[in-house]
């Protein structure tokens, strides 16, 4: 999916509109970070950056990804530990290797349907 879509309902949109953000990644979809050795499960997504200005000045300049692009907020865990990530999609790839996910918030949250596809329970769901 494009980054820069434009929606195709034929209604032309004002001049100066910017482009409607596409995410890649939806809520249940687990997902690994490019660069650092860790893994997720998505479970919320912000079309755009979202966080604080201190938390983004934390990153290294060279690091550093651009705010105009969908952030995902994460169940992760690496070997060592499990934690909540706040990633953009630039540094997220699907993750195929098939393994559940043994963050302890994933079972409060999401059931694994007969596909093995994660889904949020009833009562979270918008």
């Amino acid at each position: 999916m494009s980054l820069n879509k434009r929606p195709t309902s034929g209604n032309a949109l004002p001049a100066g509109t910017p482009p409607v953000l596409a995410a890649n990644f939806a809520i249940g979809d687990v997902v690994r970070h490019r660069i650092f050795d860790f893994r997720g499960i998505i479970y919320d997504i912000d079309p755009v950056f979202a966080n604080s200005d201190e938390w983004y000045e934390s990153i290294p300049k060279d690091l550093q990804p651009a705010k105009n692009q969908p952030f995902y907020h994460l169940f992760a865990e690496n070997s060592d530990s499990s934690y909540v990530a706040y990633v953009s999609q630039q540094n997220l790839l699907e993750d195929d290797s098939g393994e559940p996910v043994a963050h302890p918030e994933v079972p409060k949250m999401f059931k694994i349907d007969d596909g093995g596809k994660y889904q949020l329970h009833q009562i979270h769901r918008h």
